[in-house]
């Protein structure tokens, strides 16, 4: 089942409406949870100043990694089917289509045109901001993230990919994730219980962390 935009935007407002810095918000997302986690896609950096191209590591899928850690959150909420997803609206091409070149050189082949991915409506409609970031809201079950219904490429082009979302979280806020787009690791938020879990499977990479200090960084 497709997430649904909503266009009511009280329930993010938890996120806009608290007191921690935007910088700390949108990596960790709500202050006041018992305790805090970066789910790692690379390794720390090794050194300071290092670049992520200097990486000898592949990491893992992005994607894979968030839901993997979201079947272990479904067990730590009373709403795994009422849930709520910001999609960052900067996403460029991806969400908000490009348009044809009409100055392209008279011997290069016409371009499709590139889909916008969800309607005018949704686009132009209630954004949740936080200062440097806008997002679309969507509501449904953490079990259909990643299915946003959004529209072909162009007719019978479907779109392959879309971004993961930027926050998720359960109605009963019971825990929430964070995914900004510059660091290279996803915040959480929730109990101790739910962390340790975590930080426990195999499959992921998941270390404590305090919202407080500095976190790693590449350049």
């Amino acid at each position: 089942m497709a997430l649904t935009p909503c266009s009511d935007l009280s329930p993010a407002s938890w996120l806009v409406s608290g007191n921690r810095r935007w910088n700390e918000l949108v990596v960790f997302g709500p202050a006041g949870f018992p305790a805090y986690a970066r789910l790692r896609f690379l390794p720390d950096p090794a050194f300071e100043g290092q670049s992520e191209n200097d990486v000898d590591d592949d990491g893992i899928d992005p994607s894979t990694a968030l839901r993997t850690v979201l079947e272990t959150l479904s067990r730590h909420t009373r709403t795994p089917d009422e849930c709520y997803f910001c999609l960052w609206e900067g996403w460029g091409s991806m969400i908000w289509g490009e348009h044809i070149d009409e100055d392209r050189p008279a011997d290069t082949p016409r371009r499709p045109r590139i889909a916008p991915a969800f309607p005018s409506s949704v686009l132009n409609g209630p954004k949740v901001v936080v200062p440097h970031r806008s997002y679309l809201l969507f509501r449904g079950r953490l079990a259909d993230i990643g299915d946003w219904d959004a529209a072909e490429l162009w007719p019978g082009q479907p779109r392959p990919d879309m971004p993961d979302p930027a926050f998720i979280w359960p109605a009963d806020h019971a825990w929430c994730v964070a995914n900004d787009v510059d660091p290279h690791w996803a915040g959480i938020g929730a109990d101790l219980p739910a962390i340790d879990e975590l930080m426990a499977n195999p499959d992921v990479d998941v270390v404590p962390a305090d919202p407080r200090e500095d976190q790693p960084c590449y350049r």
